[in-house]
Protein backbone atom coordinates (compact mmCIF):
# COMPACT_ATOMS: atom_id res chain seq x y z
CA UNK A 1 0.00 0.00 0.00
CA UNK A 2 2.66 2.10 0.37
CA UNK A 3 2.24 3.58 -3.82
CA UNK A 4 -1.75 5.35 -1.85
CA UNK A 5 -1.58 7.47 0.32
CA UNK A 6 -3.77 7.50 4.09
CA UNK A 7 -5.43 9.33 6.07
CA UNK A 8 -6.26 7.96 9.13
CA UNK A 9 -9.33 9.30 11.39
CA UNK A 10 -9.29 8.43 15.26
CA UNK A 11 -12.77 8.61 16.68
CA UNK A 12 -12.16 9.54 20.18
CA UNK A 13 -15.20 11.74 20.87
CA UNK A 14 -17.49 9.32 23.37
CA UNK A 15 -18.15 10.49 26.65
CA UNK A 16 -17.78 7.02 28.32
CA UNK A 17 -20.09 7.67 31.32
CA UNK A 18 -20.31 3.66 31.78
CA UNK A 19 -16.80 4.02 33.03
CA UNK A 20 -18.08 6.89 35.88
CA UNK A 21 -15.31 8.82 35.46
CA UNK A 22 -14.32 12.23 35.87
CA UNK A 23 -11.31 11.24 33.20
CA UNK A 24 -12.53 10.72 28.99
CA UNK A 25 -12.71 7.36 28.71
CA UNK A 26 -10.56 6.87 26.40
CA UNK A 27 -7.23 8.42 28.32
CA UNK A 28 -7.88 5.57 30.89
CA UNK A 29 -4.93 3.11 30.67
CA UNK A 30 -4.58 -0.45 29.45
CA UNK A 31 -1.16 -1.95 29.87
CA UNK A 32 0.99 1.55 31.07
CA UNK A 33 -0.39 4.33 28.25
CA UNK A 34 -3.83 5.46 27.18
CA UNK A 35 -6.62 4.01 25.39
CA UNK A 36 -6.24 6.68 22.87
CA UNK A 37 -1.89 5.81 22.08
CA UNK A 38 -2.85 2.23 21.33
CA UNK A 39 -5.36 3.66 18.91
CA UNK A 40 -2.94 6.28 17.52
CA UNK A 41 0.27 3.08 17.53
CA UNK A 42 -1.87 1.19 15.33
CA UNK A 43 -2.44 4.14 12.49
CA UNK A 44 1.25 4.91 12.92
CA UNK A 45 1.97 4.39 8.84
CA UNK A 46 -0.83 6.56 7.68
CA UNK A 47 0.34 9.74 5.91
CA UNK A 48 -1.76 11.81 8.04
CA UNK A 49 -4.17 11.74 11.20
CA UNK A 50 -7.05 13.49 12.46
CA UNK A 51 -8.35 13.07 15.72
CA UNK A 52 -12.13 13.61 16.66
CA UNK A 53 -12.94 14.92 20.32
CA UNK A 54 -15.93 15.35 22.32
CA UNK A 55 -16.60 19.34 23.06
CA UNK A 56 -15.00 19.91 26.28
CA UNK A 57 -12.30 17.52 25.86
CA UNK A 58 -8.98 19.74 26.01
CA UNK A 59 -7.20 17.10 27.95
CA UNK A 60 -8.01 14.27 25.30
CA UNK A 61 -7.08 17.04 22.31
CA UNK A 62 -3.73 17.34 24.62
CA UNK A 63 -3.01 13.91 24.52
CA UNK A 64 -3.27 13.54 21.24
CA UNK A 65 -0.79 16.50 20.19
CA UNK A 66 1.62 14.75 22.20
CA UNK A 67 1.55 11.32 21.01
CA UNK A 68 1.40 12.49 17.34
CA UNK A 69 2.45 16.25 17.46
CA UNK A 70 0.95 16.99 13.34
CA UNK A 71 -2.46 15.02 14.09
CA UNK A 72 -5.18 17.55 13.13
CA UNK A 73 -7.81 18.33 16.17
CA UNK A 74 -11.28 18.44 15.06
CA UNK A 75 -14.49 18.88 17.46
CA UNK A 76 -17.56 16.57 16.97
CA UNK A 77 -19.55 19.81 18.94
CA UNK A 78 -22.86 17.83 18.35
CA UNK A 79 -23.37 13.77 19.20
CA UNK A 80 -25.12 12.75 16.05
CA UNK A 81 -23.29 9.46 15.65
CA UNK A 82 -20.69 7.91 14.06
CA UNK A 83 -20.45 9.07 10.37
CA UNK A 84 -21.28 12.42 12.01
CA UNK A 85 -18.05 12.23 13.88
CA UNK A 86 -15.83 11.32 10.83
CA UNK A 87 -17.68 14.27 9.01
CA UNK A 88 -16.27 16.16 11.61
CA UNK A 89 -12.92 15.62 10.16
CA UNK A 90 -14.21 16.77 6.45
CA UNK A 91 -11.41 19.42 6.34
CA UNK A 92 -9.26 16.97 6.34
CA UNK A 93 -10.65 14.31 3.94
CA UNK A 94 -11.13 16.92 1.77
CA UNK A 95 -7.35 16.98 1.01
CA UNK A 96 -7.33 14.27 -1.54
CA UNK A 97 -5.89 10.88 0.40
CA UNK A 98 -6.18 8.14 -1.56
CA UNK A 99 -7.49 5.88 1.02
CA UNK A 100 -9.21 6.56 4.32
CA UNK A 101 -9.34 4.59 7.55
CA UNK A 102 -11.71 5.47 10.62
CA UNK A 103 -10.41 3.46 14.03
CA UNK A 104 -12.13 4.30 17.35
CA UNK A 105 -10.12 4.98 20.33
CA UNK A 106 -11.80 2.66 22.86
CA UNK A 107 -10.63 -0.59 20.45
CA UNK A 108 -7.13 -0.69 21.43
CA UNK A 109 -6.16 -4.41 19.97
CA UNK A 110 -6.53 -3.64 16.07
CA UNK A 111 -3.11 -4.04 14.87
CA UNK A 112 -1.22 -2.25 11.65
CA UNK A 113 -1.26 -5.43 9.88
CA UNK A 114 -5.03 -5.58 10.01
CA UNK A 115 -5.34 -2.13 8.92
CA UNK A 116 -3.20 -2.75 5.92
CA UNK A 117 -5.07 -5.84 4.67
CA UNK A 118 -8.72 -3.57 4.84
CA UNK A 119 -6.96 -1.24 2.63
CA UNK A 120 -5.87 -3.60 -0.04
CA UNK A 121 -8.98 -3.93 -1.80
CA UNK A 122 -10.20 -0.02 -2.55
CA UNK A 123 -10.03 1.73 -5.34
CA UNK A 124 -10.77 -0.63 -8.80
CA UNK A 125 -14.62 0.22 -8.33
CA UNK A 126 -14.46 -1.37 -4.33
CA UNK A 127 -15.30 1.96 -2.14
CA UNK A 128 -15.79 1.18 1.27
CA UNK A 129 -14.17 -2.51 3.36
CA UNK A 130 -15.64 -3.43 6.52
CA UNK A 131 -13.81 -4.99 9.50
CA UNK A 132 -16.33 -7.94 10.44
CA UNK A 133 -16.01 -10.85 13.37
CA UNK A 134 -17.82 -13.78 14.21
CA UNK A 135 -18.88 -13.72 17.69
CA UNK A 136 -19.69 -15.39 20.56
CA UNK A 137 -22.85 -13.95 20.91
CA UNK A 138 -23.93 -11.30 18.27
CA UNK A 139 -26.57 -9.65 20.32
CA UNK A 140 -26.38 -6.19 20.31
CA UNK A 141 -24.07 -5.95 17.20
CA UNK A 142 -24.88 -5.17 13.55
CA UNK A 143 -24.50 -8.28 11.33
CA UNK A 144 -22.58 -8.07 8.05
CA UNK A 145 -24.77 -9.47 5.10
CA UNK A 146 -22.67 -10.96 2.53
CA UNK A 147 -23.31 -12.72 -0.41
CA UNK A 148 -20.27 -13.73 -2.33
CA UNK A 149 -16.93 -12.26 -1.67
CA UNK A 150 -19.33 -9.04 -2.03
CA UNK A 151 -20.62 -7.21 1.35
CA UNK A 152 -24.52 -6.11 0.65
CA UNK A 153 -25.42 -4.17 4.10
CA UNK A 154 -24.75 -3.61 7.52
CA UNK A 155 -28.04 -4.22 9.60
CA UNK A 156 -28.57 -3.36 13.09
CA UNK A 157 -29.94 -5.67 14.96
CA UNK A 158 -33.32 -3.76 15.42
CA UNK A 159 -33.92 -3.54 11.80
CA UNK A 160 -32.90 -7.23 11.32
CA UNK A 161 -35.15 -9.78 10.61
CA UNK A 162 -35.31 -13.46 12.11
CA UNK A 163 -32.96 -14.99 9.40
CA UNK A 164 -30.14 -12.06 9.50
CA UNK A 165 -30.37 -12.29 13.22
CA UNK A 166 -29.05 -15.96 13.06
CA UNK A 167 -26.01 -14.30 11.55
CA UNK A 168 -22.84 -14.53 13.52
CA UNK A 169 -20.12 -12.19 11.28
CA UNK A 170 -20.92 -8.67 13.24
CA UNK A 171 -19.65 -5.48 12.06
CA UNK A 172 -16.63 -4.21 14.07
CA UNK A 173 -17.21 -0.61 13.21
CA UNK A 174 -13.46 0.16 11.74
CA UNK A 175 -14.19 0.67 8.03
CA UNK A 176 -11.16 1.61 5.27
CA UNK A 177 -12.84 3.93 2.36
CA UNK A 178 -11.92 5.17 -0.82
CA UNK A 179 -10.71 8.44 -0.60
CA UNK A 180 -12.18 9.52 -3.95
CA UNK A 181 -15.34 9.11 -3.48
CA UNK A 182 -15.35 9.13 0.54
CA UNK A 183 -16.67 12.59 0.97
CA UNK A 184 -19.52 11.51 -1.74
CA UNK A 185 -20.61 8.81 0.31
CA UNK A 186 -20.20 10.12 3.94
CA UNK A 187 -22.16 13.35 3.30
CA UNK A 188 -25.45 11.24 1.81
CA UNK A 189 -26.17 8.87 4.74
CA UNK A 190 -29.19 10.66 6.82
CA UNK A 191 -30.23 10.43 9.78
CA UNK A 192 -33.72 8.79 9.34
CA UNK A 193 -33.12 5.48 11.77
CA UNK A 194 -35.11 5.72 14.90
CA UNK A 195 -32.28 7.20 16.87
CA UNK A 196 -32.16 10.01 13.78
CA UNK A 197 -28.37 9.40 14.23
CA UNK A 198 -26.02 9.55 11.12
CA UNK A 199 -24.90 5.72 11.30
CA UNK A 200 -21.23 5.09 9.61
CA UNK A 201 -22.47 1.45 8.84
CA UNK A 202 -24.86 3.19 6.28
CA UNK A 203 -21.76 3.56 3.92
CA UNK A 204 -22.23 0.28 2.56
CA UNK A 205 -25.62 0.55 1.09
CA UNK A 206 -24.68 4.08 -0.19
CA UNK A 207 -21.63 3.06 -1.72
CA UNK A 208 -23.53 0.27 -3.90
CA UNK A 209 -26.15 2.51 -4.51
CA UNK A 210 -23.90 4.91 -6.08
CA UNK A 211 -22.67 1.86 -8.12
CA UNK A 212 -19.45 0.55 -6.10
CA UNK A 213 -18.84 -2.73 -4.10
CA UNK A 214 -17.99 -3.04 -0.72
CA UNK A 215 -16.36 -6.01 1.01
CA UNK A 216 -15.86 -7.22 4.37
CA UNK A 217 -13.08 -8.66 6.07
CA UNK A 218 -12.85 -10.86 9.22
CA UNK A 219 -10.75 -10.68 11.76
CA UNK A 220 -10.41 -12.31 16.16
CA UNK A 221 -12.96 -11.05 18.16
CA UNK A 222 -10.43 -10.16 20.73
CA UNK A 223 -8.89 -7.95 18.18
CA UNK A 224 -11.73 -5.57 18.05
CA UNK A 225 -12.92 -5.76 21.34
CA UNK A 226 -14.45 -2.52 22.46
CA UNK A 227 -13.75 -1.00 26.23
CA UNK A 228 -16.94 1.13 27.45
CA UNK A 229 -16.76 0.07 31.04
CA UNK A 230 -14.49 -0.14 33.81
CA UNK A 231 -15.20 -4.15 33.46
CA UNK A 232 -14.54 -4.36 30.45
CA UNK A 233 -11.13 -2.02 30.75
CA UNK A 234 -10.03 -5.18 33.05
CA UNK A 235 -11.07 -7.93 30.70
CA UNK A 236 -8.78 -5.92 28.06
CA UNK A 237 -5.70 -5.82 30.54
CA UNK A 238 -6.23 -9.58 31.33
CA UNK A 239 -5.66 -10.42 27.43
CA UNK A 240 -3.12 -7.81 26.79
CA UNK A 241 -1.25 -9.30 30.33
CA UNK A 242 -1.15 -13.07 29.19
CA UNK A 243 0.11 -11.18 25.84
CA UNK A 244 2.89 -9.68 27.02
CA UNK A 245 3.77 -12.49 29.51
CA UNK A 246 4.05 -14.87 26.39
CA UNK A 247 6.38 -12.56 24.70
CA UNK A 248 8.24 -11.97 27.22
CA UNK A 249 8.80 -15.76 27.96
CA UNK A 250 9.16 -16.09 24.28
CA UNK A 251 11.85 -13.75 24.69
CA UNK A 252 13.70 -15.53 27.06
CA UNK A 253 13.52 -14.21 30.36
CA UNK A 254 12.00 -16.11 33.22
CA UNK A 255 8.56 -14.67 35.02
CA UNK A 256 8.77 -17.43 37.89
CA UNK A 257 4.82 -16.81 38.54
CA UNK A 258 3.84 -15.34 35.39
CA UNK A 259 0.22 -14.76 36.58
CA UNK A 260 1.68 -12.29 39.46
CA UNK A 261 3.92 -9.89 37.49
CA UNK A 262 2.29 -7.15 35.17
CA UNK A 263 3.99 -5.66 32.48
CA UNK A 264 3.66 -2.27 30.48
CA UNK A 265 3.16 -2.64 26.81
CA UNK A 266 6.85 -1.31 26.31
CA UNK A 267 8.59 -2.97 28.87
CA UNK A 268 11.89 -4.76 27.32
CA UNK A 269 13.36 -7.74 29.22
CA UNK A 270 16.87 -9.03 28.79
CA UNK A 271 17.78 -13.04 27.96
CA UNK A 272 18.20 -15.24 31.09
CA UNK A 273 16.31 -12.24 33.22
CA UNK A 274 14.28 -13.45 36.15
CA UNK A 275 10.89 -11.93 37.57
CA UNK A 276 10.13 -13.56 40.68
CA UNK A 277 6.39 -13.30 42.04
CA UNK A 278 4.41 -10.08 42.32
CA UNK A 279 6.21 -7.59 40.18
CA UNK A 280 4.65 -4.98 38.69
CA UNK A 281 6.00 -2.96 35.68
CA UNK A 282 4.77 0.61 34.92
CA UNK A 283 6.08 2.56 31.84
CA UNK A 284 9.57 2.81 30.34
CA UNK A 285 11.69 -0.21 31.96
CA UNK A 286 14.46 -1.92 30.66
CA UNK A 287 16.04 -5.07 32.43
CA UNK A 288 19.33 -6.12 30.73
CA UNK A 289 20.65 -10.17 30.01
CA UNK A 290 20.99 -11.33 33.71
CA UNK A 291 19.35 -9.27 35.57
CA UNK A 292 16.61 -10.22 38.45
CA UNK A 293 13.72 -8.74 40.02
CA UNK A 294 12.67 -10.08 42.90
CA UNK A 295 9.19 -9.84 44.66
CA UNK A 296 6.81 -6.97 45.40
CA UNK A 297 9.11 -4.47 43.81
CA UNK A 298 7.60 -1.72 41.74
CA UNK A 299 9.09 -0.16 38.74
CA UNK A 300 9.07 2.56 36.16
CA UNK A 301 10.89 4.73 34.09
CA UNK A 302 14.00 2.66 35.09
CA UNK A 303 17.05 1.22 33.53
CA UNK A 304 18.37 -2.18 35.32
CA UNK A 305 21.63 -3.19 33.66
CA UNK A 306 23.25 -6.40 33.12
CA UNK A 307 23.49 -8.75 36.19
CA UNK A 308 21.92 -6.75 38.38
CA UNK A 309 19.47 -7.38 41.53
CA UNK A 310 16.66 -5.72 42.45
CA UNK A 311 14.42 -6.17 45.66
CA UNK A 312 12.48 -7.80 47.21
CA UNK A 313 10.11 -4.80 47.89
CA UNK A 314 12.19 -2.36 46.23
CA UNK A 315 11.31 0.47 44.09
CA UNK A 316 12.63 2.16 40.97
CA UNK A 317 11.28 5.57 40.12
CA UNK A 318 11.51 7.23 37.03
CA UNK A 319 15.40 8.46 36.00
CA UNK A 320 16.96 5.46 38.24
CA UNK A 321 19.32 4.25 36.24
CA UNK A 322 21.13 1.08 37.68
CA UNK A 323 24.72 -0.16 36.13
CA UNK A 324 26.13 -3.99 35.70
CA UNK A 325 25.62 -6.02 38.97
CA UNK A 326 24.45 -3.49 41.09
CA UNK A 327 22.35 -3.97 44.08
CA UNK A 328 19.28 -2.71 45.09
CA UNK A 329 18.11 -4.36 48.15
CA UNK A 330 14.62 -4.79 50.37
CA UNK A 331 12.95 -1.49 50.99
CA UNK A 332 15.35 0.99 49.04
CA UNK A 333 13.69 3.34 46.45
CA UNK A 334 15.55 5.52 43.62
CA UNK A 335 14.91 8.31 41.91
CA UNK A 336 16.12 9.85 39.37
CA UNK A 337 19.38 8.47 39.90
CA UNK A 338 22.42 6.55 38.56
CA UNK A 339 23.79 3.52 40.53
CA UNK A 340 27.21 2.77 39.25
CA UNK A 341 28.46 -0.80 38.20
CA UNK A 342 28.69 -2.79 41.38
CA UNK A 343 27.71 -0.41 43.70
CA UNK A 344 24.99 -1.46 46.19
CA UNK A 345 21.91 0.02 48.77
CA UNK A 346 21.24 -3.82 50.42
CA UNK A 347 18.36 -2.10 52.34
CA UNK A 348 16.23 0.26 53.87
CA UNK A 349 17.47 3.75 51.67
CA UNK A 350 16.35 6.07 49.77
CA UNK A 351 18.35 7.85 46.84
CA UNK A 352 17.48 10.37 44.94
CA UNK A 353 18.30 12.97 42.64
CA UNK A 354 22.03 10.96 42.82
CA UNK A 355 24.95 9.84 41.33
CA UNK A 356 26.65 6.34 43.30
CA UNK A 357 30.43 5.59 41.97
CA UNK A 358 31.38 2.22 41.13
CA UNK A 359 31.39 -0.10 44.27
CA UNK A 360 30.11 2.12 46.55
CA UNK A 361 28.10 1.12 49.49
CA UNK A 362 25.17 2.63 50.49
CA UNK A 363 24.28 1.59 54.86
CA UNK A 364 20.77 0.67 56.27
CA UNK A 365 18.83 3.98 56.77
CA UNK A 366 20.64 6.19 54.75
CA UNK A 367 18.97 8.69 52.66
CA UNK A 368 19.98 11.61 50.60
CA UNK A 369 17.80 14.97 51.37
CA UNK A 370 17.20 15.88 48.06
CA UNK A 371 14.73 18.48 48.43
CA UNK A 372 14.55 21.75 50.60
CA UNK A 373 11.11 22.62 50.09
CA UNK A 374 11.29 24.65 46.95
CA UNK A 375 14.42 23.08 44.60
CA UNK A 376 15.86 19.44 43.70
CA UNK A 377 19.56 19.48 44.57
CA UNK A 378 22.15 16.37 43.75
CA UNK A 379 24.08 13.95 45.83
CA UNK A 380 27.75 12.67 44.88
CA UNK A 381 28.91 10.11 45.96
CA UNK A 382 32.13 8.85 44.42
CA UNK A 383 33.58 5.07 43.66
CA UNK A 384 34.48 2.62 46.41
CA UNK A 385 33.01 5.34 48.84
CA UNK A 386 31.29 3.79 52.09
CA UNK A 387 28.08 5.38 53.23
CA UNK A 388 27.48 4.22 57.15
CA UNK A 389 24.06 3.17 58.46
CA UNK A 390 21.18 5.75 59.20
CA UNK A 391 23.11 8.77 57.44
CA UNK A 392 21.60 11.44 56.61
CA UNK A 393 23.20 12.93 52.98
CA UNK A 394 22.00 16.92 52.93
CA UNK A 395 22.25 17.97 49.25
CA UNK A 396 24.19 19.80 47.50
CA UNK A 397 27.03 17.64 48.60
CA UNK A 398 29.66 15.87 47.45
CA UNK A 399 31.48 12.53 48.86
CA UNK A 400 34.97 11.83 47.54
CA UNK A 401 35.94 8.33 46.24
CA UNK A 402 36.87 6.13 49.03
CA UNK A 403 35.82 7.99 51.81
CA UNK A 404 34.15 6.57 54.67
CA UNK A 405 31.08 8.20 56.15
CA UNK A 406 30.63 7.39 60.00
CA UNK A 407 26.93 5.63 60.90
CA UNK A 408 24.24 7.92 62.25
CA UNK A 409 26.12 11.14 60.57
CA UNK A 410 24.50 14.51 59.08
CA UNK A 411 26.58 15.50 56.46
CA UNK A 412 26.06 18.80 54.92
CA UNK A 413 29.56 19.46 53.54
CA UNK A 414 31.63 17.95 50.77
CA UNK A 415 33.60 15.10 52.07
CA UNK A 416 37.21 14.66 50.31
CA UNK A 417 38.41 11.56 49.05
CA UNK A 418 39.91 8.96 51.10
CA UNK A 419 38.37 10.90 54.39
CA UNK A 420 36.24 10.19 57.03
CA UNK A 421 33.46 12.41 57.91
CA UNK A 422 31.87 11.97 61.03
CA UNK A 423 28.52 14.37 61.76
CA UNK A 424 27.35 13.09 65.21
CA UNK A 425 26.91 14.81 68.78
CA UNK A 426 29.88 13.11 71.04
CA UNK A 427 28.58 9.85 73.12
CA UNK A 428 27.97 10.64 76.94
CA UNK A 429 27.83 7.64 79.43
CA UNK A 430 26.34 8.84 83.07
CA UNK A 431 27.31 5.46 85.45
CA UNK A 432 24.16 4.71 87.15
CA UNK A 433 21.98 7.05 86.02
CA UNK A 434 19.04 4.52 84.69
CA UNK A 435 19.45 2.77 87.96
CA UNK A 436 18.66 5.98 89.99
CA UNK A 437 15.77 6.86 87.61
CA UNK A 438 14.13 3.99 87.82
CA UNK A 439 14.28 3.69 91.57
CA UNK A 440 12.86 6.92 91.40
CA UNK A 441 10.16 5.98 89.29
CA UNK A 442 9.46 2.76 91.75
CA UNK A 443 8.94 4.55 94.72
CA UNK A 444 6.54 7.15 93.23
CA UNK A 445 4.68 4.23 92.50
CA UNK A 446 4.76 3.00 96.13
CA UNK A 447 3.24 6.28 97.31
CA UNK A 448 0.70 6.58 95.13
CA UNK A 449 -0.78 3.24 95.99
CA UNK A 450 0.08 3.30 100.21
CA UNK A 451 -3.67 3.66 101.89
CA UNK A 452 -4.34 6.43 103.77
Amino acid sequence: MADRTCLAIVLAAGEGTRMRSLRPKVLHALGGKPLLAHALASVAEANAVAVVVGPGQEAVAAEARSLRPEADIFVQAERRGTAHAVLAAAPAIARGYDDLLVVFADTPFVTRATLERLRKPLGNGTAVAVLGFCAADPTGYGRLIVEGKKLLDIREERDASATERVITLCNAGVMALDGGVALDILRAIDDRNSKHEFYLSDAVKIARAKGFDAVALETEEDEVRGINTRAQLAEAEGVLQQRLRAAAMDGGATLVAPETVFLAEDTKLGRDVTVEPYVVFGPGVVVEDGAVVRSFSHLEGAHIGKGASVGPFARLRPGARLGAKTRIGNFVEVKEATIEAGAKAPHLAYIGDARVGENANVGAGTITCNYDGVDKHRTDIGKDAFIGSNSALVAPVAIGEGAYVGSGSVITRDVPAGALAVGRARQVVKEGWATRLNAKKQAGKKRAHAPD
